[in-house]
């Protein structure tokens, strides 16, 4: 896993729902390239859901850096055990909401500097056998889900969306372990 330098191959047809969930074998992890180094705030993670799909998770807020604010992401670790895996492959998904997560269980939220995120969501992607994400359809110079993190509102985002918030649930064999991220920004309950 790894390479700054890989580049995306083909479009994914994901359906253009609000939220999706998608879940399959993890083929690679990199952080995202871009000529301007500036301009990079991702790890790309891809998955095999029946088909390739791209999972772009950021690792900086670049428009609370603009703005003047905190531009770190809180991560939260949800730590649990499994049995067996969740069906491979991706469906349209009604609600996911960080609140109901929270009120059920008590997560801690780290701030992580971008260097150290990209650390730890390769390492995680490395040592992983599977990934579950929830996020938003996307298609730009490569289609795949992003928007994976809280989307309640933030220092630098007025729009507040509820029960639609972003998450990835990471899989090792070791110990029949899984590890559910959440990710918030500057100013996200």
């Amino acid at each position: 896993m790894g390479g700054r330098r890989q580049r995306w191959r083909e479009p994914c047809p994901l359906p253009d729902v609000p939220l999706l969930r998608a879940a399959g074998r993890i083929l690679s992890a990199e952080v995202e390239y871009h000529v301007n180094p500036v301009q990079v705030d991702h790890v790309w993670i891809r998955i095999d859901a029946g088909l390739e799909v791209l999972v772009a998770v950021n690792t900086l807020s670049r428009r609370n850096l603009v703005a003047g604010f905190d531009p770190r992401i809180r991560v939260g670790a949800l730590r649990e055990y499994w049995d067996d895996l969740p069906p491979a492959g991706f469906e349209p998904c009604e609600r996911f909401d960080y609140e109901e997560v929270e009120a059920a269980h008590n997560v801690f939220f780290e701030h992580f500097e971008q260097g150290a995120l990209e650390e730890y969501l390769l390492g995680l992607a490395g040592d992983a056998v599977f990934l579950e994400v929830w996020g938003k359809p996307y298609r730009q110079k490569h289609d795949g889900i992003h928007q994976i993190h809280s989307r309640r509102r933030s220092c630098a985002v007025a729009e507040d969306v509820v029960g639609r918030d972003g998450g990835l649930k990471f899989y090792f064999e070791a110990g029949r372990v899984s590890v559910l991220l959440l990710l918030k920004f500057c100013g996200q309950p």
